[in-house]
Formats: structure tokens, C-alpha cells, sequence
């Protein structure tokens, strides 16, 4: 198993979901700036996340994306095995005459490397974070389509509204 930038980032952009699970649903705009990664990138990520039912997207004003399920439900082992491609490797060890035959070891570490990485959640990792001191800053809400009536001004009645009543008022 090969854990790839993406995977890294798939981890990365589930933790920040687990540490906001109880608020709004994140924007992957908003992930895209903290963590300093593309949007697109993104986008590519968290389709083949839906695709798991690792995560839910709501549409709209106010929208974005939240865990699928509870953050003490999902392993790193679900994320990996949802972003990364797996190969067959008893197809790489066709027709090799000669050569020393490793792939046993290979298979055996990826095994238990993937065994260990069903034993750590997504909750396991966003209380270590929280651990480190680490705070969710609440989204503050927008207001977006909300329009506010202007204070009412009363006119003064001492002022001039036009240039003929300002000539009247200088006796003109």
C-alpha cells in the first residue's frame, strides 16, 4: 500500500470535518485556504470520499460538506481504502525468472500496516488535536440575502431644500 499526497490530504481535510462535526457543514473553499490546498484537488478528493458515504454535501447558501458518519465510526483504513488506488500485486510477479522474490514481505508489512490503520478513528485524531491545543474557529454567519431598512432621517426644517430656498433665506 502506498499512502500518496492525496490520501494525506483526504486524512487531513477528515480531521478538520471530525474537529466541526457539531457545527455548520465546511465549504471546501474554507478547507482549501487553511490547510493551503487546491480546490479542485479537493473536489477530486471528496467526490471519491461521497462515493464511500464517508461524507455528505449539502447544496446551497450556508452548504458544504460534513462526516457521513459519526467521527468514531470512520478509520484512517475507510479513507485510504476510499482515496487510493489498489493494485494486484500477484500481477507485478508475472514472468520474473531470476529475481528475489520479496513480495510476500511487501504483502505481509502492507497487511499490517492496514490492520493498525483500522484501530485509529477519525475522533481518536481530532481529540489529540484538540490535545495540542488546537480550537474551531466558529463560521460566522453571512446574512447573505438579508437587507436592512436604512435608519430614518428626519428632515431639518431650518435648512434649505433646494437653491430657490436658500435664496429666500438670504432675502434674495
Amino acid at each position: 500500500m502506498r499512502l500518496s499526497t492525496r490520501g494525506r490530504f483526504a486524512i487531513t481535510a477528515m480531521i478538520d470535518l471530525a474537529l466541526r462535526e457539531k457545527g455548520y457543514p465546511v465549504p471546501l473553499s474554507d478547507l482549501a485556504l487553511r490547510h493551503g490546498i487546491s480546490l479542485s484537488y479537493l473536489e477530486q478528493v471528496f467526490a471519491k470520499l461521497r462515493q464511500h458515504s464517508l461524507v455528505e454535501s449539502t447544496r446551497g447558501p450556508g452548504g458544504g460538506y460534513a462526516l457521513g458518519f459519526r467521527g468514531d465510526a470512520i478509520t484512517v483504513a475507510d479513507i485510504i481504502g476510499a482515496i487510493e488506488e489498489v493494485g494486484d500485486p500477484q500481477g507485478a510477479r508475472k514472468g520474473r525468472t531470476g529475481v528475489l522474490d520479496t513480495q510476500s514481505l511487501w504483502d505481509s508489512l502492507n497487511t499490517a500496516v492496514f490492520e493498525h490503520m483500522k484501530t485509529i478513528t477519525l475522533k481518536s485524531l481530532a481529540d489529540e488535536q484538540r490535545a495540542h491545543g488546537f480550537q474551531v474557529q466558529e463560521r460566522r454567519k453571512t446574512g447573505k440575502g438579508v437587507l436592512v431598512a436604512p435608519a430614518r432621517q428626519t428632515p431639518r426644517a431650518l435648512v434649505p431644500n433646494s437653491v430657490f430656498a436658500l435664496a429666500q433665506s438670504y432675502g434674495l
